[in-house]
């Protein structure tokens, strides 16, 4: 279900304690994350303009995303996340909210 792909992208643990864990990815041209699950609700911040491909595990979905764009998805999704650009690198930061109730008091 996961992309061929023989390039890791390069996680980065900026921050991890009770209520949040904030990573830097960085993906070369080709690099995947690798099939996996999350956990909990996250936002990502992206760093560079990206053509970013996301294998659901029925279909591949290319979407051009742009410098400074966010967006947030819930907890339990499933995918693996691919720089879908030949030549440039992509490079976003993924915010997990592992106590988002706490945030909102």
């Amino acid at each position: 279900m996961s992309f061929q792909c023989s390039i890791p992208a390069v996680p980065t643990l900026l921050r991890d304690d009770a209520d949040v864990r904030i990573m830097r990815w960085d993906f070369p041209p080709g690099a995947a994350t690798g099939w996996h699950q999350h956990g909990w609700v996250y936002f990502v911040v992206m760093l560079t303009d990206a053509v970013m491909r996301v294998h659901d595990g029925a279909r591949v979905t290319e979407i051009l995303r742009t410098a400074g764009e966010t967006y947030q998805r819930p907890a339990g999704v499933t995918h693996d996340v691919m720089n879908g650009s030949p030549d440039q690198p992509m490079a976003f930061v993924e915010i997990e909210l592992k106590r988002p109730a706490v945030l909102g008091a």
